[in-house]
Formats: C-alpha cells, sequence, structure tokens
C-alpha cells in the first residue's frame, strides 16, 4: 500500500489520447471510480458511469464537469446498473447495448464491503451477489460486444477487476467455491470476520478474470483481462464501512484521511490498466496479471493462481446463475 501519490505514472501526461474510446465504469459516482473516471475522460474518454442511484451519478457528473477538473475533452454520461441483483446487471448490459455501438473498456469497480451477513432471495448471500455474480452477469452480457470492438483495426479492448490485497485475508481452508453453500461462507461478524467475508469476494473477482483470460486466449480473442489492488484508499465507502465495525468512528475517519490514498491516488492503477500504452505493447505480459499502484505487478496469493479453482468458481457461477433463469 502507498500513502502518497506516485510520480512514475501521471495519467494526465501518461496515458494515451482516448478520442473514441468507449468505456464503462461500474460504481463510478464516488472513491475511486469517479476519479477512474476523471483520468479517463481528460483523455478525450466517452465514459459511462454506472451506478444505482441517479441523482447522485448527475450530481457526481456535476462535479467533474466543473471547469477545474479540467474534463473538456472527454464526456461522462449516466448509466443505470444496480448489483444487487444480477437480473438487473443483465438488463443493464442490454440497454447499454442499445445505446451504444463499442465498448473499448470495462472496468468492474463497484463492490460492497462491509455490509452484515444476509441471504438474498436466491439462496446467495448478498455480498457475494453484488461483488461477484452481478459483475460476471454484467461481463458475460457485454462479452460478445467487446469481442466484436475487439474485431476492430487498432483496437484495444479490456476488461478490467478491481479487487483489493484484502483477497489475502481469509484462510486457505476458506477457499472454497465448489457449491452455493460454499458461496455462503458465513464467517463471523466481528471486524476481522467481516474483512475476511469481503476479501472472499476479492479472491471471486481474482479468479473470475483469470479463467476469463484463459478462456478469451484460447479463442484467440486479443482482449486483456487484468485485476488489481487500487491502494488503500480513503473513499466514503471505506469510511463509512470502517465507521460501523471500530469503535470511537471519528478517530476511525481522521486516521483513515491521514494515513490512506486518497480517491484520486486510488484511481491512478484503474486508469492503467484501463488504458495504459504498455498493456498493449506486452500483452503477453499483462494478460491475466494482478496490479499494484501504480501499476506494478503484485503477487497473487498461492490459492488464487490455481487454475481448477478458477474453473470451480466460473462454473458454480454459471450453475447459480442458470437457477436463477438468467
Amino acid at each position: 500500500m502507498g500513502f502518497v501519490f506516485s510520480k512514475s505514472f501521471v495519467p494526465e501526461k501518461d496515458l494515451p489520447s482516448l478520442d473514441g474510446k468507449v468505456i464503462l465504469v461500474t460504481g463510478g459516482n464516488a472513491g475511486i471510480g469517479l476519479y477512474t473516471i476523471l483520468h479517463l475522460a481528460r483523455r478525450g474518454a466517452t465514459v459511462y458511469m454506472g451506478a444505482r442511484n441517479e441523482s447522485k451519478a448527475t450530481g457526481a457528473i456535476a462535479q467533474l464537469e466543473s471547469p477545474s477538473l479540467q474534463i473538456a475533452n472527454g464526456r461522462v454520461i449516466y448509466h443505470h446498473l444496480d448489483l444487487s441483483d444480477p437480473r438487473l446487471a443483465k438488463k443493464s448490459a442490454e440497454a447499454f447495448k442499445a445505446r451504444e455501438t463499442r465498448l473499448d473498456v470495462l472496468i468492474n469497480n463497484a463492490a460492497s464491503m462491509s455490509d452484515p451477513y444476509e441471504i438474498r432471495k436466491d439462496g446467495v448471500q448478498q455480498i457475494v451477489v453484488t461483488n461477484h455474480i452481478s459483475p460476471f452477469v454484467l461481463t458475460n452480457e457485454l462479452l460478445p460486444f467487446m469481442k466484436k470492438t475487439a474485431e476492430e483495426p487498432g483496437s484495444d479492448v479490456r476488461i478490467v477487476n478491481v479487487s483489493s490485497h484484502a483477497h489475502t485475508f481469509p484462510a486457505a481452508k476458506d477457499i472454497v467455491f465448489n457449491s452455493k453453500e460454499a458461496f455462503n461462507n458465513r464467517f463471523g461478524e466481528s471486524v476481522s470476520e467481516r474483512f475476511k467475508r469481503y476479501g472472499f469476494t476479492k479472491i471471486m473477482n481474482i479468479l473470475h478474470i483469470d479463467e476469463l483470460q484463459r478462456r478469451l486466449t484460447a479463442e484467440n480473442v486479443p482482449i486483456i483481462c487484468i485485476s488489481l489492488h487500487p491502494g488503500s484508499v480513503s473513499t466514503p465507502g471505506v469510511i463509512e464501512g470502517a465507521k460501523k465495525v471500530f469503535p470511537f468512528p471519528t478517530l476511525v475517519e481522521r486516521f483513515i484521511s491521514l494515513f490512506f490514498m486518497t480517491p484520486a491516488a486510488g484511481g491512478v492503477t484503474p486508469a492503467f490498466a484501463a488504458a495504459a500504452p504498455i498493456v498493449r505493447q506486452n500483452a503477453n505480459k499483462y494478460k491475466g496479471a494482478y496490479l499494484e499502484p501504480y501499476g506494478r505487478f503484485g503477487a497473487k496469493r498461492k490459492e488464487v493462481q490455481s487454475e481448477e479453482l478458477g474453473k470451480e468458481l466460473w462454473n458454480t457461477t454459471e450453475k447459480i446463475v442458470a437457477e436463477m433463469a438468467i
């Protein structure tokens, strides 16, 4: 984790022109997603802000369009996206395909962090639905669209999953994805157990992107798939989540604000993964890579490097989605 903004990669000068590129960022109305959008829109991209709350999203877009943030060359557009139910994620993907002609980059950034354990109507815990199953459905629905974009001369199509260093928190014995029951691993309600539950879903994000990359590579599809840890970032979600589970919420907020990265810095590694030229120039090195701030190669824990585990997660997710009749 880093506590200061790195000068090794500066999006304003190190990203190429993104004129004509279309990008979708989920959870883009605050925190890391908001500044990821800012970095990309400043370089001329048309960026869709996937968010559930339209008023919050339009307020965030107005903030981005203020003269001080200088995104005159790009556009930011609200796109309704609700990850609380995979059916709604599918509808959002269908609506996106109806309004656009291409998709160059998908950044699965939105996530729930510290919610209490809750089994939703389809028999799967809510944090797994929000952080993994809905993004899985969204990605699959958009994939044919992205494959078509990747066929165009000079295209550079990428899929990015924002994971976390928290993927190292769960014990090895808990990293099992062979059934719906395994997906519903409860962990506990203490602070450390809630972070393990969150980390459980961040393991899913890495395994999902790695298995997707293997499948695309086998098909000779030139899409680059990357997962990443954006850093320990002082986002509204992190602050609110920490205040729910730690005592002395005022002190917690002050600590996070002092020692964690700013959201602007947190958006640098996702922006790097989405559009840095070196990624396409060294595609074989970056396919299935796990990045850390600021665009450096990071280390996935040993268990998460398992191809078999990735296939297990994918197959179980497909079964659950099929049960939902999606």
